[in-house]
């Protein structure tokens, strides 16, 4: 059998080790989609140095993670700035990568190709006009995240996909000092998109009622969202507080949580902890729903009609 590596050509490099680029600049649940993408990668080229460029927001979470060596962050230069292009164009060919995966798959990510020097661009996984290893398939904008990122892999010659891994996602979840029996609540999400929010008043009333049950309920999110945690006084305020290892650590001691179509849930789902996702018409679950091992996602066209008793009645125990 070749070897996993033995298909890249060859790019003058001091090493005999390959040097790999993964391009994955977000969101932060798109990110959590691609974690078996990303082991897969590694596995499949276990002696390459893989590098991925990403976002400012996410760089350093990213560099905690067991399956990249560098770090690159995209400066995101406007079209119309030249030099920050050529700044950009001279970071990623001074890196001669042999191999680029775009698991982005943008317009923007898609036109990074063009900035390698046409004598040594990589082998491209993408959807780069001209690319050597095109993600043919001719549905892949209506499948699920995860699905789309493992097919275009595949037609790169990656068959292996473990399942999502969070275990080594680690902070210090102790230090809130947090009772044995509590409930995530995650009652946020992109505030350009309200129509993705359940109401403050629904979440309430779904604190007191797991209080009355001996469930503590604790909200998190972004500091911009403490105003909305403060209309769910039933329940701990965390926004703001917690880092990524936190949230993981928490979302693996909670009895369960639930949220609306949001970065976080995605982390929490996958960390295993019982889910449940609230969609309302303005995105698709069978295309970005959180994916774990007890997640769930309920769907109502307006949030604001998914009852509080709808919520309950898909509880663990229920």
């Amino acid at each position: 059998m070749a070897h996993p590596e033995a298909d890249i050509h060859a790019i003058p490099h001091a090493s005999n080790r390959p040097d790999i680029l993964v391009i994955k600049l977000g969101a932060f649940g798109n990110i959590v989609l691609s974690l078996g993408a990303f082991a897969a990668i590694r596995l499949h080229h276990p002696n390459a140095r893989i590098s991925v460029l990403t976002s400012q927001a996410f760089a350093g979470w990213l560099r905690t993670f067991p399956y990249f060596d560098k770090v690159l962050v995209d400066p995101r230069p406007r079209w119309w700035d030249l030099p920050g292009l050529r700044r950009l164009g001279t970071m990623l060919a001074d890196g001669q990568f042999a191999r680029v995966y775009d698991l982005q798959t943008s317009a923007r990510s898609s036109r990074y190709f063009y900035l390698f020097p046409p004598k040594y661009r990589p082998d491209w996984s993408g959807i780069a006009f001209g690319c050597a290893l095109p993600d043919r398939d001719p549905n892949r904008n209506t499948l699920h995240d995860s699905d789309r990122i493992q097919g275009q892999l595949r037609q790169a010659g990656i068959a292996g996909f473990p399942s999502p891994d969070l275990s080594w996602c680690r902070g210090d979840g102790a230090r809130f000092g947090l009772p044995p029996d509590f409930a995530i609540l995650v009652p946020g999400s992109s505030p350009d998109r309200p129509a993705k929010r359940w109401p403050a008043a629904h979440y309430q009333d779904l604190a007191q009622r797991l209080a009355a049950q001996g469930i503590q309920p604790v909200v998190v999110g972004g500091p911009a969202e403490k105003p909305l945690a403060a209309e769910i006084p039933a329940a701990i305020d965390l926004t703001g507080q917690t880092s990524f290892g936190d949230l993981a650590d928490l979302a693996r001691s909670a009895q369960l949580a639930v949220g609306n179509d949001t970065g976080p849930m995605h982390l929490i789902a996958t960390a295993g902890c019982p889910a449940i996702t609230l969609f309302s018409s303005d995105s698709n679950p069978l295309q970005c729903a959180p994916r774990g091992p007890r997640a769930r996602f309920l769907q109502s066209s307006n949030l604001a009609d998914l009852t509080v008793e709808a919520v309950l009645n898909q509880l663990p125990g229920r």
